[in-house]
């Protein structure tokens, strides 16, 4: 049974067919997050380690941890930061330190550049999953040596010089051929997770079939476990959410085992608060003047002030229960807990305990 493992310095997450889903959390990657960005150019650190430790709150079990920020205001400073060669092989092992300071999660080094993923490689504890090698020659050449020093597992993605091909079986003898290649430096199969790249269905109408035959192949022919972007499925389509929660489950089923996403429902902010108190009372509905805005969102199912699992992982946690990945439904009983109600009933026991 092919078992791919990620360790911490404590901790180990087992990728695997008889494995429950292994979401690798997405959110530690200042791409397209201008304020993240902003803040590790000023050497701000708070939004990396709170976004590490909500996503393992929500149910990540690994941390995928990418490097790929743009210092636009320090290129005027010294030209040498408009290469990412020059940033990210500085920028990784901080925000690798940082991570592990608040959170013992597997790690995985996500870059494009070969010197930042092996200066991720030496600040990290434990035996981390490097993300990623294609099947270009030279990513090949560079990237597998590196797992091999460092005897660790890799995230292979399906495209190579020629560029991302719609084709699957296309996409299936670039995973072969770089299984292959892995194995002329001794690098095995159980340690390559192959990422068979999920097209958006808004633009493929098969994207979908694709992947899951795709996977189901990667899995009976190559014995290799699998992981993906699963957001990619629904970009640009109206309720995102609603087409991942059906994804996610068809994946797993088909045997998918990890994918790099993002675990957490972002907490309602104080503008939406503000907007909707306004349409209620505007509506002439009275409320308590003492409510207080957790309460105020939860009355009108607008989500938590706070950050909690998102629909994604409700639809992951149902399919563990239903794979038979979740002995006895326990882990889908703790997720519908309601940590307010356990909040509460922990204080009135704590009251109990003290008054004995």
């Amino acid at each position: 049974m092919t078992r791919t493992v990620i360790e911490s310095k404590t901790r180990t997450t087992i990728i695997g067919f008889d494995q429950p889903f292994c979401v690798i959390g997405e959110r530690i990657n200042p791409t397209g997050r201008k304020i993240l960005n902003e803040e590790l150019e000023r050497g701000d650190f708070s939004r990396v380690e709170a976004d590490a430790i909500a996503q393992v709150e929500a149910g990540a079990t690994v941390l995928d941890v990418n490097s790929g920020a743009v210092f636009s205001n320090k290129m005027g400073e010294d030209p040498r930061y408009a290469d990412n060669n020059f940033v990210e092989p500085m920028l990784m092992p901080e925000l690798i330190r940082v991570v592990q300071g608040v959170t013992d999660c597997p790690l995985c080094i996500d870059s494009s550049v070969p010197g930042a993923l092996q200066a991720g490689l030496e600040a990290a504890e434990g035996r981390p999953l490097v993300n990623s090698v294609t099947g270009e020659e030279e990513r090949l050449e560079v990237v597998l040596p590196l797992v091999k020093k460092y005897n660790v597992a890799v995230v292979a993605i399906s495209n190579d010089d020629t560029g991302i091909s719609e084709d699957p079986d296309v996409r299936f003898a670039v995973a072969k051929k770089i299984v292959q290649r892995a194995a002329d430096y001794g690098i095995p199969a159980h340690d390559i997770v192959v990422d068979p790249l999920v097209m958006p269905i808004g633009a493929m109408a098969t994207a979908g079939h694709q992947v899951f035959t795709l996977v189901r192949r990667l899995r009976e022919e190559l014995g290799v476990n699998t992981t993906c972007g699963a957001s990619n499925i629904s970009f640009g389509l109206p309720n995102r959410h609603g087409i991942n929660n059906a994804f996610l489950p068809m994946a797993f089923g088909a045997g998918m085992t990890s994918a790099i996403m993002n675990p957490v429902a972002l907490p309602v902010g104080p503008k939406a608060i503000a907007a909707k108190r306004a349409e209620v009372e505007a509506a002439g509905i009275v409320l308590p003047p003492d409510m207080d805005d957790e309460t105020f969102v939860k009355l009108f199912g607008m989500g938590s002030t706070r950050p909690r699992p998102g629909k994604e992982m409700e639809a992951i946690r149902a399919a563990n229960f239903l794979l038979n990945q979740d002995a006895g439904g326990a882990g889908w009983i703790r997720f519908n807990k309601d940590p307010d109600a356990e909040e509460q009933g922990g204080r009135a026991g704590g009251r109990r305990r003290r008054r004995a």
